[in-house]
């Protein structure tokens, strides 16, 4: 779908005028909705948008001089919108968008914009079922820091900047490209990376096979002349194709970048970074988790085939702050030993084995805020907990995912969740969806094989909290969880 000619023409203006172009978002408050209302808010554009609920996210927005209002009501909708951008998890009978469809406004998703918003720049595209999000904030955070600049659409909030876009006068774009609704395949990269292809979204794909398709229709998409960055191993990796195709594993030399020599200095990750061609010494990064030191191999590969210079790259990575709700420490904390980590997984070894250290609050209560809602996620998270805090009662509650995801997955959440030692599942929360019969939270808690677990809602789990006061806490969700980890946290202070 092509652009209307005004909303072409906005695009393509560097001037932040706006133009007077007015843009209404049907499901503000989504992360990669937001990122988008703040593209057109910078380029001078009227924005306004609905939300069923309000967030921490929307309360930005509107600090940012948004409007945005909770009701479905066509008497608060612009009637002189050029655009109206909605989320498919919105459901088709919303009256707004019925409104907007009926009278032939120009209606579309956040996939098509961004498609509109690309066609121009020079694009980097972040693909994978899960770590998309730390190595696409990754990769424009090391862009901006390094001086290379980059315009930078988020599916989280940076840590260093507490937003999810920003702007730049370099016509470059670092996008993450959501395989939902197969929204990826709208875009054309010129350098496309691939984090993971396990199985999810099978509501939309039906089977592994066709979403492994769609990843490879996504590789298709990469210019001619272009480049592809994938985690060495995955299954049909050989059917990924680029002009130019390099692999990255945490510790698999066969892999075209690797990383080695890696120790803890002053609560930090340092290694190398091997390639066949070249290496990278004396990298540092302060973040937990040697999947995040996997993840900047990724960054790193695609910020040298830009040319940036190898101490700025290394700079830049040591500002790194990470991603907010990617296993984000909200009480307490270690002083970021090593996880027990291999390529496959996170698993226990003997290889690279550290003590965990002593950081602040670690004598009190630990609380760690995490996105995790795909089974091998979850597992990550966990694994990790236990790996640092090895002698600690670890407590989790999560907040399962879409109905589909909890049916699909419910064997795989079960034995991930068997990691912890206690379990409190929250109702599942149904974004897009409608309830699907017989499937709820205890579809997984029938299949665990913990003893210490149990179905509450969410006032019933603050009160939980108060009674018990859990030593170590993670959170776990993509819903609106989020908004209760504040609670929890007064709680356990």
């Amino acid at each position: 779908m092509n652009a209307p000619k005004k909303i072409a023409q906005f695009i393509s203006t560097p001037l932040r005028d706006g133009g007077g172009v007015v843009v209404y978002f049907i499901g503000i408050g989504g992360i990669g909705m937001s990122a988008l209302a703040r593209y057109f808010k910078s380029k001078g554009a009227v924005v306004t948008g609905y939300d069923k609920t309000i967030t921490l996210l929307t309360q930005q927005l509107e600090a940012e001089g948004i409007d945005v209002h909770f009701e479905e009501d066509i008497k608060m909708i612009p009637k002189d919108a050029d655009v109206v951008i909605y989320t498919p998890a919105v459901p088709a009978t919303h009256k707004e968008l019925v409104y907007y469809k009926e009278n032939n406004y120009t209606v579309v998703k956040r996939s098509d914009v961004l498609q509109w918003i690309t066609e121009s720049s020079y694009d980097i595209c972040v693909g994978g079922t899960h770590g998309k999000t730390t190595v696409t904030t990754m990769i424009a955070h090391l862009l901006r820091d390094s001086g290379y600049g980059c315009n930078a659409f988020l599916g989280g909030i940076s840590a260093n900047y507490k937003t999810n876009f920003w702007s730049s006068d370099n016509n470059v774009d670092v996008i993450e490209a959501d395989e939902y609704d197969r929204s990826f395949l709208k875009l054309s990269p010129n350098i496309a990376v691939i984090t993971a292809m396990d199985a999810d979204h099978l509501d939309i794909y039906g089977t592994l096979q066709e979403m492994e398709d769609a990843f490879i229709a996504f590789t298709k998409r990469i210019h001619k002349d272009g480049c592809l960055v994938s985690k060495y191993g995955m299954k049909r990796s050989r059917e990924l194709r680029a002009a130019t195709h390099y692999t990255y594993c945490y510790d698999n030399k066969e892999a075209d970048v690797y990383a080695d020599d890696i120790k803890v200095e002053n609560g930090a990750y340092k290694y190398n970074v091997i390639s066949k061609d070249w290496k990278l010494e004396d990298v540092e990064l302060h973040m937990g988790g040697f999947h995040n030191i996997e993840n900047s191999l990724a960054a790193i590969i695609v910020c040298r085939y830009l040319g940036i210079d190898d101490e700025k790259i290394k700079k830049a990575l040591k500002n790194f702050k990470g991603v907010k709700r990617r296993f984000e420490y909200i009480l307490g904390g270690p002083n970021f030993p090593l996880h027990e980590w291999k390529s496959e997984g996170l698993a226990n070894t003997d290889k690279n084995k550290n003590e965990v250290s002593k950081g602040a609050g670690s004598e009190g209560a630990i609380l760690i805020d995490d996105y995790g809602h795909h089974p091998a996620e979850v597992k990550a998270a966990l694994t990790g907990v236990k790996s640092l805090f090895p002698e600690e009662k670890l407590t989790v509650i999560f907040q399962p995912h879409l109905f589909s995801r909890t049916n699909d997955f419910a064997d795989e959440f079960a034995q991930s969740l068997d990691i912890a030692d206690e379990v409190v599942l929250l109702p599942i929360y149904p974004a897009r969806e409608v309830p699907v019969e017989g499937v709820t939270s205890r579809l997984i808690l029938d299949k665990m094989k913990l003893p210490q677990k149990q179905i509450l809602d969410k006032n019933a789990m603050l009160d939980w909290v108060k009674l018990y006061k859990p030593k170590l806490v993670i959170m776990l969700g993509a819903g609106d969880i989020d908004a209760l980890v504040q609670p929890v946290k007064e709680i356990l202070e």
